[in-house]
């Protein structure tokens, strides 16, 4: 009810029907409140290094001057040198356009992200030409979740997901090459995807 922005009135009586007890509208107020100061001391923290960085955006609906409309959720997670996964960062814009990412990815800059050896992404153009700006020297890696969702025969997909997952978790680069040379010249996958 809070990120749909729902009227405090109607989320007093929404949990007094699902709690059994009364809630008042400045009772409501006062916990969006320090909703409010405490997602901002998030948003505002301090980063450091992060060695992976992971971004993408998801889409949903968002009050925005008076009416609902669908806007893009930008999402960057970071993998720390201690291996353990965080959410670095959320912002809410209007669509994925470079200049939405370029604001995002900046932002993360300022508050001390540092250290980034690969990000991982979708290919959208928006995010593609902020990354570069902002990260022209840290190589990128093509989300594999993503890369999936170009296999146009869906019986494929599990097979090519095995193919790739066993390609990336190998650790000699002469076996790499082995791999991918097999892998692309596997008929049984690519004649399928012509």
């Amino acid at each position: 009810m809070y990120v749909q922005d729902v009227s405090t009135r109607k989320v007093a009586t929404i949990t007094t029907e699902l709690c059994g007890f009364d809630v008042t509208s400045t009772q409501v107020s006062r916990a969006a409140k320090l909703l409010d100061e405490e997602l901002e001391t998030w948003r505002n923290r301090p980063l450091g290094q992060v060695e992976y960085l992971i971004l993408d955006a998801r889409y949903e609906k968002v009050r925005v001057g008076g009416s609902v409309r669908d806007c893009a959720v930008l999402i960057a997670i970071g993998i720390l040198a201690s291996g353990h996964r965080c959410v670095l960062g959320v912002s809410v814009s209007l669509s994925e356009a470079e200049v939405h990412w370029r604001e995002f990815l900046g932002s993360l800059n300022q508050r001390g992200l540092h250290g980034v050896k690969l990000i991982v992404s979708d290919a959208h153009e928006g995010l593609k030409a902020a990354r570069l700006n902002m990260f022209a020297e840290t190589p990128w890696q093509r989300c594999q979740f993503h890369l999936m969702q170009y296999v146009p025969k869906v019986h494929l997909r599990k097979q090519v997901a095995d193919e790739l997952r066993n390609i990336f978790n190998t650790r000699d680069m002469d076996d790499v090459s082995e791999k991918m040379l097999v892998f692309w010249n596997n008929d049984q996958i690519f004649r399928h995807l012509q």
